[in-house]
């Protein structure tokens, strides 16, 4: 190979290097206009600042691409660098494309925030936002892999004979992709429906947590303690769960009690209240104590109070039942559940005691004297012998 045959590259190579300097020089001219009109706006504001590192390439690589397009065809490998201008090309688009999605999705939690009181309205949009968000990411790097392949020969070759046998294709692919598939389409189905939003407290198979993150394929819970429970998108779908934060976070907890029979329910009442009102977690909607179940040796008590979400009614339980059981064990100890049993003396018992004394004391309960064994000379109970036989002969 002559180095000498690419000499005509001389110029359209300085025109192409030219055109990237223009390019350059227009991102750094138009960058600080963009941002100054968009200071304002808050979705334009996020678009632009997530278009930053993808417009650093994207407009150097459509100056290259418009000035090589005026490079003659008979040059050596022409065709090989327009098509490797033109893959760039198409991964700055796709990588401007997520990053405009992105910006949007940045820009509508910044108009939604969660760090309300009243957050469900934030955290469906919210919600929705990120699904979309994904399945739109998604798409646009599906779509830059496809024109990717689109502008080599043979991928368009192979594209076409799989067109000619999509049936069967089809038909192998939803069957190996089935979990995938049905996952994306739950996605789409939660995003629309919303049964659960970010930051919504659910009871999954036993365990309680707050909706971390929320995917194109599956769930994040936050575990009380920390842990992470993730979850297909599909489980949803197929299965029941608690949503304790579907149309409000405000909730009714209960706290039970068991005590004894005799207990004033009016003290207990009383301190409840007290306890409920000075703290912060109570939002005044409810506070009350009953009687909900009666046992042979105890009543229990159910002490409901309402807060404005779950981790506050959780802490305010604890509360309740710790201020409860002081008072009870400070001031009515006789509360607590008790054992009783009684006991009754036998029919006759006296006689038999008084009887079994006198015989101690060798005296005759018949009123008799009381007779003396001349073999032991020991003063009998009911008899010479004491009540025992003797011998039929004496002891040698």
């Amino acid at each position: 190979m002559n180095l000498h045959d690419y000499d005509d590259w001389l110029a359209p190579l300085a025109t192409a290097l030219g055109a990237a300097l223009v390019g350059i020089v227009a991102y750094a001219i138009l960058r600080p206009i963009a941002r100054r009109l968009s200071r304002h706006a808050p979705v334009a504001g996020a678009v632009n600042h997530q278009l930053d590192r993808p417009l650093r390439f994207l407009l150097p690589l459509i100056a290259v691409q418009v000035a090589l397009e005026g490079v003659p065809d008979d040059l050596p490998h022409v065709d090989g660098v327009r098509q490797l201008v033109s893959v760039l090309l198409i991964a700055a688009f796709t990588g401007a494309a997520i990053a405009a999605v992105r910006g949007v999705a940045d820009a509508v939690a910044v108009l939604h925030p969660q760090d309300v009181a009243d957050n469900l309205e934030a955290r469906r949009v919210l919600t929705q936002t990120r699904v979309l968000a994904r399945i739109a990411i998604g798409i646009a790097i599906f779509a830059g892999l496809a024109f990717v392949l689109m502008t080599f020969p043979r991928a368009r070759q192979f594209g076409t004979s799989l067109l000619a046998s999509a049936g069967l294709s089809a038909l192998v692919i939803g069957l190996a992709a089935k979990s995938v598939f049905g996952n994306l389409l739950a996605g789409l189905q939660i995003a629309l429906s919303q049964p659960i939003r970010i930051d919504d407290v659910l009871i999954v198979q036993g365990e309680w947590g707050r909706v971390e993150e929320i995917t194109s394929t599956y769930v994040v819970l936050k575990i009380w303690d920390e842990r992470r429970l993730v979850i297909p998108l599909q489980w949803f779908i197929d299965n029941p769960f608690q949503n304790w934060t579907r149309t409000s976070s405000q909730i009714i907890g209960s706290v039970f009690f068991w005590v004894d029979y005799t207990t004033d329910l009016a003290p207990l009442r009383a301190e409840a209240t007290r306890l409920a009102q000075g703290s912060k977690d109570h939002d005044g909607r409810v506070c009350l104590l009953q009687v909900v179940d009666t046992s042979e040796r105890a009543m229990q008590l159910r002490l409901i109070v309402s807060s404005p979400s779950a981790g506050q009614n959780w802490d305010l339980r604890c509360l309740l039942r710790e201020g409860l059981i002081a008072l009870m064990q400070r001031e009515h100890p006789d509360a607590l559940p008790r054992i009783r049993a009684e006991m009754h003396e036998p029919a006759g018992g006296h006689g038999d005691r008084g009887e079994l004394e006198a015989r101690i004391a060798g005296r005759r309960t018949d009123g008799g004297p009381a007779q003396v064994n001349n073999d032991t000379g020991l003063t009998s109970l009911v008899a010479p012998t004491g009540g025992v036989v003797p011998p039929s002969e004496p002891p040698r």
